[in-house]
């Protein structure tokens, strides 16, 4: 049989790699990678790679295939098996010594894995790192695997393809820690070998994190730490000795060293080291890549040591990160930001100040450091802003490139705020200034050298929310500079975003400046330049109206020429469909302002020629209608939903949804099929609902008798979602209850025909998603017309159907109803209800629970552990006892190779305190280690899957004993 399958493994491999056809290599890697899950697949494997004759390609496929099965499927083997395979392995190692390399990592991951699933005792007492360093000691020829090895150790303890138990893993962890000096005695003693020592440096850096047993002052006398600093200059271990070194920085401040005083004996000597590095950063004949680990170098020990260095007593690390800060390459210069925004919370923060005592040395010892680092803060603003300037081939950069370099700008603006905050915008804007007058003197406005006018612009609308609106000395003569500006595209595009990120300063500009009319004027040219550029005008006028609005209520005539034009499509402008939203959105702030009687004629103004555009498809027949695209309904469409969500007049909006409704009407009713103009409708009619209110009237009534019509026609989810919206804002209200029960009943009720399986669930997660949603709208809003109808427990067993759904948004919707029912049940605005609720849980209760903790153990992705874990912290809290057994009941059915009883036992524990009042975050991390037993692997997972069977759970009501 073993010879058959190792006769077929080689077949398929040479098929794979060298078949001309690609079914046939397609098929063999599909059957070589069912293959890998087989228990043959330890046998064929390893024997190929004890066998003299394979080659690299078969020697590459089985060291991948053992590493796996080490990694994944350790469980499959009986415990006698250990010690062969430890063998088999440590044979393998040493015959790959010296090659191939990538079959040697493979068979030293395999090693290390084999490590974290078995205890130290199954090594010879003294763990896999005391063996190994006798097997160095005694055959020393076999010293470059045994090195790997040790490297790759610390490496797996993190790596979450080993499929091992948590407290197995965090033992492994202790293990290597309690290991570090020996495994530092081992890397010392390589480094006797020249040609291993960069190996050994690599081994440093990974032993690093497991040495906190160690102090300080005993690693800064430690050889290995000499020899990494030593090496930072050189060129051949540069890269190595910085990764020792970034190790050692995050050694001195992690979370398990003793404090920052106690690590002064390694930081006062990394510091020096690092420092003397600063001159090669401008050393152009320095490879690009060693000047980027140096960079990184500098990055990590300001980002470490930002506490120490915001106190004032290590400024020569501060103007070190302003010349990295100051390197030419973008990649490089960008790798202090984090630092910068660190030292900024630090400067800024009051957490930071906690040790000054009261509140007067607190603010004297805050004005102090802020003084201090005034003069860094200008420098780097100087810098940084001229990082956004466009480069001259800009024309030719490919798209991503474009992106890269929007990205580069958007991180400057980042910076930019950061500063602000420790100079203040005003004077933050007066070094930006500085930098717009250089530019203004350099030909820009004379479209000669737009490049650095177009920056200094850029940097500064990036800071206007940090600007007074009472800045008084520079913005008063920016503004005017602006129609001056030529009017090149990116430039433009830019002064129009400047407008409008100053739009508040505009507005609270004193009247004597004349600025807003010529400002009007540049968009307006925006508008009608570029796309780009129109869409940038097009933002800006909706800040510029939402601001200034009441500026404009004398100029309404002018903003409807510009709106218009703007929808029409004729004219000139470029704005787009989408764009064109922003100018929809700026009129109707705008006319919130006016008085109703003015605000009723100018929303009519607004609205009638979207309303004219949809009657004049309407008019061309139901035919016409059917078959138009939907964009050219869900462009007018769109605009009415700005409109309504933006007027906040109710009753002025309510007799426009009024008056416009037999439109919306007919669209409804001929264009039911089409889901894209059903949800452009529905979020119409959903900021009318929110806007109007109880203003709607009759129109309320007659909106929704078309959706619950339509929706046992057409399905369309987005009918849910605009009655969810209703629940929101009329639950509560008496007066609607007849209405809103009638929906209720009538969506509910033909969801739940929809909804039968998780195969229906799958096939519909829209409709999942927001029947669950306005499910649980109706819990909060209006209990009384859902929670003691024959409809309510319908939708619970409908719920417990489709909980598994895969779909993300649709699960969390009904594990959200589900906790809400629970919590209801227990919450004193719930308890009329609690009886029905307990009456219908305990009859599920049973299956509900095995259903959850099947969703915890493998049946729902590990993204969705919070909702569970609170469904089954709600569950418990509101029926602790029998929860406990239900859960007792369910776990006894998972076999014990998948879950121990002493892992059962703690499932419980959990369950336990949960029902005793323990909060959701000391729960929830205990939920995912049961979570994380049971998803080890694929094998264990379908053996627990297997023995919940959630998908095949069909609910029955219990008979009630009387």
């Amino acid at each position: 049989m073993e010879a058959q399958a190792t006769a077929t493994v080689k077949e398929a491999l040479a098929a794979l790699y060298h078949h001309p056809d690609d079914t046939i290599r397609t098929a063999a890697d599909r059957w070589l990678q069912k293959f890998q899950h087989t228990l043959d697949a330890w046998q064929v494997a390893d024997s190929l790679l004890h066998d003299e004759s394979s080659n690299l390609e078969t020697l590459m496929f089985c060291s991948q295939t053992l590493r796996s099965k080490v990694q994944r499927d350790f469980e499959e083997l009986p415990s006698e098996a250990f010690r062969p395979l430890q063998d088999s392995l440590y044979g393998l190692l040493k015959k790959f010594n010296k090659g191939p390399p990538k079959v040697r990592t493979q068979i030293c991951i395999a090693i290390a894995a084999l490590a974290v699933h078995v205890p130290v005792e199954d090594w010879g007492g003294g763990g896999i790192v005391n063996w190994l360093g006798d097997e160095m000691k005694s055959q020393q020829e076999f010293i470059p695997s045994f090195l790997e090895l040790l490297i790759i150790l610390p490496q797996e303890t993190s790596s979450y393809k080993i499929a091992a138990r948590p407290e197995r893993r965090n033992q492994f962890e202790n293990d290597l820690c309690s290991s570090a000096n020996v495994a530092l005695s081992l890397l010392t003693a390589c480094l006797g070998f020249d040609e291993l020592k960069e190996q050994v440096l690599e081994g440093f850096a990974s032993w690093l994190r497991f040495c906190h047993g160690i102090t300080a002052a005993t690693l800064a006398s430690h050889p290995l730490v000499h020899t990494a600093l030593s090496s930072l200059n050189t060129d051949q271990f540069l890269e190595a000795a910085v990764n020792v070194t970034s190790e050692l920085i995050h050694f001195t401040v992690s979370r398990d060293s003793c404090g920052i005083t106690e690590q002064f004996p390694l930081i006062q000597i990394l510091i020096p080291h690092v420092m003397g590095l600063k001159e090669q950063l401008k050393d152009s004949s320095k490879d690009e890549e060693d000047v980027k680990a140096i960079a990184r170098l500098f990055a990590d020990m300001g980002d470490s040591y930002v506490d120490l260095i915001a106190t004032g007593d290590a400024m020569q690390i501060v103007n070190a990160l302003l010349e990295v800060t100051s390197h030419s390459e973008f990649d490089i210069s960008s790798m202090t930001f984090n630092f910068w925004h660190h030292l900024k919370r630090n400067l800024t923060g009051r957490d930071s100040y906690t040790s000054c005592g009261s509140e007067v040395p607190i603010e004297a010892e805050r004005n102090r450091r802020m003084q201090l680092f005034r003069p860094p803060f200008e420098v780097l603003v100087s810098l940084v802003s001229s990082r956004v300037e466009y480069p001259e081939d800009f024309h030719t950069f490919s798209e991503e490139d474009r992106r890269d370099f929007r990205y580069a700008r958007y991180a400057v603006s980042d910076v930019l705020l950061d500063a602000t905050d420790v100079l203040g915008g005003d004077s933050t804007l007066k070094i930006l200034f500085m930098k717009l007058i250089q530019a203004c003197g350099s030909g820009a406005e004379q479209n000669q050298n737009w490049q650095p006018l177009e920056a200094a612009l850029f940097c500064i609308q990036a800071i206007a929310k940090s600007v007074s609106i009472e800045e008084k000395e520079i913005l008063p003569q920016v503004m005017p500079l602006l129609p001056r500006f030529p009017h090149q595209e990116q430039l433009l595009q830019t002064v129009c975003s400047t407008i409008g990120a100053f739009s508040k300063w505009i507005d609270a500009a004193p009247a004597e400046l004349p600025i807003l009319p010529p400002l009007v004027d540049i968009l307006n040219k925006g508008m009608s330049t570029s796309e780009d550029t129109a869409a940038a005008a097009s933002v800006a006028f909706k800040y510029i109206c939402e601001d200034c609005r009441g500026k404009f209520s004398g100029s309404l005539d002018g903003l409807f020429q510009i709106y218009h034009v703007a929808i029409s499509g004729v004219g000139g402008y470029k704005v787009s469909s989408e764009d064109s939203l922003h100018l929809v959105e700026a009129l109707s702030v705008v006319i919130t302002t006016l008085p109703q009687d003015h605000a009723r004629r100018a929303l009519e103004l607004i609205c009638m020629p979207i309303i004219n555009s949809l009657q004049e498809i309407i008019q061309q027949g139901e035919s016409a209608l059917q078959q138009v695209p939907a964009r050219h309904l869900t462009v007018h469409i769109d605009r009415l939903s700005t409109i309504f969500s933006n007027v906040k007049l109710p009753e002025v909006v309510a007799e426009a949804v009024n008056r416009y409704w037999p439109t919306l009407k007919i669209i409804f009713d001929h264009r039911a099929w089409d889901t894209r103009t059903m949800e452009s409708l529905c979020r119409s009619c959903k900021f009318a609902v929110r806007t109007c209110g109880r203003s709607m009237g009759i129109t309320i009534g007659a909106m929704l008798l078309e959706i619950q019509t339509l929706y046992q026609q057409h399905n369309q989810s987005c009918f849910l979602y605009l009655s969810s919206e209703v629940i929101k804002i009329f639950g509560s209200d008496p007066s609607c209850a007849s209405y809103l029960t009638c929906l209720i009943q009538t969506l509910f009720n033909h969801t739940i025909q929809l909804l039968r399986t998780i195969q229906d669930f799958t096939a519909r997660p829209d409709i999942a998603d927001d029947c669950f949603l306005l499910a649980s709208r109706c819990i909060r809003y209006c209990p009384d017309l859902f929670v003691p109808t024959e409809i309510f427990p319908r939708l619970v067993d409908c719920a417990m159907a489709g909980v598994t759904i895969q779909h993300r948004e649709a699960c969390k919707s009904i594990l959200c109803f589900l906790s809400d029912t629970f919590d209801l049940a227990k919450s004193p605005e719930g308890e009329k209800y609690r009886d029905l609720i307990n009456t219908i849980v305990l009859q599920r209760g049973a299956t509900l629970a095995r259903i959850m903790i099947a969703s915890l153990t493998g049946a729902l992705p590990s993204g969705r552990l919070e909702e569970v874990s609170y469904v089954l912290l709600s569950l418990s809290r509101a029926f602790g006892g029998n929860m406990l057994n239900w859960t007792r009941d369910c776990i006894a059915l998972i076999p014990p190779q998948a879950l121990t009883d002493s892992e059962r036992s703690r499932f419980l524990t959990i369950i336990s305190d949960a029902s005793s009042g323990s909060s959701l975050g000391s729960l929830t991390d205990r939920f995912a280690e049961i979570s994380e037993v049971c998803r080890r692997n694929k094998a264990v997972q379908d053996i627990v899957q297997a023995a919940l069977q959630p998908h095949d759970l069909a609910f029955m009501v219990a008979p009630q004993h009387s």
